[in-house]
């Protein structure tokens, strides 16, 4: 898992604690972020936040409208897409050479148990969560601050796309019982055919996404 931020930069550690707030739900696609706001909520300077909204714009998580303020980023279709095609490359490549007693795989394993429960509370916003949680782990496998740190921006990327859509139980649903059958394989050490279920399942999330986006533009 990445680490708390310590020693970073102040914006680079304000970034983090927005990205923070970008991948659990709390900021949704469109919403204006007020920089009075957040500068109470975190205790900063305007200029320290300005920075940190400054680099999350760089990295696509927000966008700066002239004489109108901050926004968090709208994904688009060819953001998607292009997001689906960095997770093929970067959760299948980890779980292809996943070490089967690697701690990561409870934290899998704990996140499908989370997802299963909020799945029969119909928390669909929790079972989203657990999903997060349960991709990141993926990650970890790897052992690489970096490959973590970037997963973070995609991470933050893609729960914007969970944002624009008004169905959270049809995109998540498929996926909690598919998440378990995935981990289950890495706990018997088949970390081949692990990777393999991940490729069918990232290509079915990315159909659904985008079909769930097209009937939302198709409302509007």
């Amino acid at each position: 898992m990445t680490d708390d931020g310590e020693g970073l930069p102040l914006a680079d550690r304000l970034a983090r604690r927005i990205r923070t707030l970008l991948i659990s739900g709390e900021l949704a696609p469109g919403q204006r972020l007020s920089e009075a706001a957040f500068s109470e909520r975190f205790d900063v300077s305007r200029n320290s936040l300005r920075e940190a909204f400054r680099l999350l714009t760089k990295d696509g998580l927000l966008r700066h409208e002239a004489n109108r303020g901050v926004f968090v980023a709208v994904p688009s279709m060819a953001s998607i897409i292009d997001i689906y095609r960095v997770r093929r490359m970067l959760e299948c490549g980890a779980l292809r050479q996943a070490w089967h007693q690697h701690p990561a795989i409870k934290v899998m394993r704990e996140a499908v148990n989370r997802g299963q429960r909020q799945r029969e509370q119909g928390d669909w916003i929790g079972v989203g969560s657990a999903n997060m949680m349960f991709h990141t782990a993926i990650i970890d496998l790897s052992d690489s601050v970096r490959l973590n740190e970037f997963y973070e921006r995609v991470s933050a990327e893609l729960r914007l796309c969970f944002g624009l859509l008004n169905d959270p139980e049809h995109l998540h649903s498929p996926f909690v019982d598919m998440n378990g059958a995935i981990v289950t394989l890495l706990e018997q050490d088949k970390p081949n055919e692990a990777a393999a279920q991940m490729e069918i399942y990232l290509n079915l999330a990315e159909r659904t996404m985008l079909k769930a986006l097209e009937r939302a533009s198709d409302q509007t």
